[in-house]
C-alpha cells in the first residue's frame, strides 16, 4: 500500500516538473511575443478575456498571464478593468491542461511514445541553439507531463477495489461541499490546479471516485487556486494587491455558481443520453470544468465596470505615481520587470525635467515637483534596478537594464543640481549672457515633455546633440570674456566666481540632460537587440 502511494506522488511530482519545465520553454520561446499580443488586442475587459485564455493556454501557467497583466496596469498599458478580463479568461486557458490529459494522456496513452520525445529535447537544450534550445526544453516538459500522467494511472489501477466512491463523502449537498474543501487543500499543497485537476481525473479513470465526486473536488481546485494569487499579494503594489482580490472574488462567485450548476449539468447529460455522463465521465468533467469557468466570464463582463469600481474602493491608490509600477513580484519576470522600470523612468525623468524648466524660468512646461519625493522615488527605482538578476536570458535585456541604470545615475545627479545648487540656477536665470543657452535648454526640456512618450525620438536627440555643442563653446567663450572683465576691472572677483559657477551649473544640467536623452535611446535599441 505505502508503495503505491509513493508511486501516486511520484508520478505527481513528474507531472508537476514536466508542467514546470514545459511552461519555463514556453515563457522563454513565447514570452515577450505573448506579452506584446496582450497589450496589442486588449481593448475591453471582452477582448481581455480573449487574450488571457489564449496567453494562458499557450504558457500552460495563469500566473504568467496574471502577473503581465499586473505589470501592465502598472506601467499604464492597460486600464485595471482591462487586465480583469485578462485574469478572468486565464481560467478558461487553465482547463486545457485537463483536454490534453483525457485526449492524450489517458485516450491516446503515450507515456511510451513520449519517452524519445524526452531525449530529444533534452539533446535539444543540452546542445542546440539558443531557439531550438527553448523548443527542446517545452518538448521534454511536454514528455515528462504524460509520464507522470502514466505512473499515476498505473498506481492507482492498484488500488481497485480498495480505493472507491464509497470511501469519499457521498454524493449529498454535505459530502460535496466536504470534497470542495478537499479539492481546495489539493491546490493549496501542490500550488498548481492543473496537477489537481490530473489527479481527480486519473481518480475518476481508475474508477476511484465517481463523476459527481470529481466534479465537486475540481470546484474546489479552481477556487484553491486563489491562495496563490492572495499570498502573491503580501508586499505589492497597489495593482497586485487589487488583481489578487479580484482573482479570490471571481473565483469565489465561479465556484459558487458551479456548485449550482453541477445538478442540472447531470440532468441535461441524463436527458439527452441516459447513461453516457458516466461511460465518459473523464471528458464529461473537463468539459464541465471548461463550461463552468466560460459561464462564469461571460456572466462577469458585462458587470465588469462595476466589479473594478468595488475592488477600487476596497483598495484605493496610496501610491507614488512614480513607482507605483514598481512591484517585486514583476521580478520573476525580467521582461516585466524592464518595462516596470523603464515606466518608472519616464515618469521621475518627465518631473526632474519639469523642475530644471522651472528654474530656468519657462513657466508653460516647468513645475515646482517635491524635490524630496522625487529623491525617494529615485531611491525605490534603483533599489528594483538592483533586484533585477539577468542570467541567461536574452541578451538585450542586460543591454536594455544596463541602459536604465546609467539614466538613473544621470537622474540622481541632475537632482543634485537641482536640489542644491539653487544660487546658481538663480543667477543663472538672471545673467542677461546666459539668455540664449538657456533658451535653447528650456526649449530641449519642452520637446520631450510634450512628446510625453517613452521613446525619444530622433529630432529632439539632434537637437540634444547640437545644444550640447553649442552650450560648450558659449561655455567657453563666456568664461575667457568674464576672465577679461575681471582683468579690465569691470567685475570683482567674487561677482565673476558667481558668473562662473552659473555658467558652469548650466554646462552640467545640459550634460546631464544629453546623456539621460542618449541612454533612453540607447535602450530603445536595444529591445531589437539580436542575441
Amino acid at each position: 500500500m505505502l508503495t503505491i502511494i509513493f508511486s501516486v506522488l511520484g508520478g505527481l511530482g513528474i507531472f508537476l516538473l514536466g508542467m514546470v519545465i514545459m511552461t519555463e520553454g514556453l515563457k522563454a520561446l513565447a514570452g515577450d511575443y505573448m506579452r506584446s499580443v496582450i497589450v496589442q488586442f486588449t481593448r475591453n475587459p471582452s477582448s481581455g478575456a480573449v487574450t488571457g485564455a489564449l496567453t494562458t493556454a499557450v504558457l500552460q501557467s495563469s500566473s504568467a498571464t496574471t502577473v503581465a497583466a499586473v505589470g501592465f496596469v502598472g506601467a499604464g498599458l492597460l486600464s485595471f478593468s482591462e487586465s480583469l478580463g485578462i485574469i478572468f479568461g486565464a481560467n478558461i486557458g487553465t482547463t486545457i491542461t485537463g483536454w490534453l490529459v483525457v485526449l492524450l494522456g489517458f485516450k491516446l496513452n503515450l507515456a511510451d511514445i513520449m519517452m524519445p520525445v524526452i531525449l530529444l529535447g533534452t539533446l535539444l537544450k543540452l546542445f542546440a541553439d539558443k531557439r531550438l534550445a527553448k523548443i527542446g526544453l517545452a518538448l521534454a516538459g511536454f514528455g515528462l507531463i504524460f509520464v507522470g500522467i502514466s505512473v499515476m494511472q498505473d498506481a492507482m489501477s492498484s488500488l481497485q477495489g480498495v480505493l472507491t466512491p464509497d470511501t469519499f463523502p457521498e454524493d449529498s449537498l454535505v459530502g460535496r461541499f466536504k470534497l470542495f474543501f478537499l479539492g481546495m487543500i489539493i491546490t493549496v499543497v501542490t500550488q498548481s490546479s492543473s496537477a489537481g485537476v490530473a489527479i481527480a481525473l486519473t481518480a475518476l479513470f481508475t474508477g476511484a471516485i465517481n463523476f459527481e465526486q470529481a466534479a465537486a473536488v475540481v470546484i474546489g481546485m479552481d477556487v484553491g487556486t486563489t491562495s496563490t494569487a492572495a499570498l502573491a499579494t503580501i508586499g505589492g503594489n497597489v495593482s497586485s494587491r487589487r488583481t489578487g482580490l479580484s482573482h479570490v472574488i471571481y473565483n469565489l462567485m465561479t465556484g459558487a455558481g458551479a456548485m449550482l450548476l453541477l445538478s442540472p449539468y447531470i440532468f441535461i447529460w441524463q436527458t439527452i443520453s441516459p447513461g453516457s455522463i458516466y461511460n465518459n465521465a473523464e471528458l464529461a468533467l473537463v468539459a464541465f470544468h471548461t463550461t463552468f469557468n466560460l459561464m462564469g466570464v461571460l456572466l462577469v463582463l458585462p458587470i465588469s465596470g462595476h466589479f473594478s469600481d468595488f475592488i477600487k474602493r476596497v483598495i484605493p491608490e496610496k501610491e507614488s505615481v512614480y513607482t507605483s509600477a514598481l512591484d517585486k513580484s514583476l521580478l520573476k519576470d525580467n521582461g516585466m520587470a524592464i518595462t516596470a522600470l523603464k515606466i518608472s523612468v519616464h515618469h521621475e525623468m518627465i518631473a526632474l525635467l519639469s523642475r530644471l524648466n522651472f528654474l530656468l524660468g519657462n513657466s508653460s512646461n516647468g513645475s515646482k515637483y517635491d524635490l524630496a519625493e522625487l529623491q525617494q522615488a529615485l531611491n525605490k527605482t534603483h533599489d528594483f534596478a538592483d533586484h533585477i538578476q539577468i542570467k541567461d536570458e536574452k541578451e538585450s535585456y542586460r543591454l536594455q537594464l544596463l541602459s536604465f541604470i546609467h539614466v538613473l545615475d544621470h537622474m540622481q545627479r541632475l537632482h543634485e543640481r537641482l536640489d542644491e545648487d539653487a544660487d546658481r540656477a538663480e543667477t543663472a536665470l538672471l545673467l542677461n549672457i546666459l539668455d540664449e543657452p538657456r533658451k535653447k535648454l528650456g526649449q530641449l526640456i519642452s520637446m520631450i515633455i510634450e512628446n510625453s512618450a517613452v521613446e525619444i525620438e530622433s529630432d529632439t536627440l539632434n537637437f540634444s546633440d547640437d545644444l550640447l555643442m553649442y552650450i560648450n563653446e558659449k561655455a567657453e567663450f563666456l568664461r575667457d570674456q568674464t576672465m577679461a572683465q575681471i582683468a579690465a576691472s569691470e567685475i570683482s572677483v567674487i561677482e565673476a566666481n558667481r558668473h562662473l559657477e552659473a555658467i558652469r551649473w548650466l554646462r552640467r544640467v545640459s550634460i546631464h540632460v544629453h546623456k539621460i536623452m542618449h541612454h533612453l535611446n540607447n535602450s530603445q535599441k536595444d529591445v531589437n537587440y539580436a542575441d
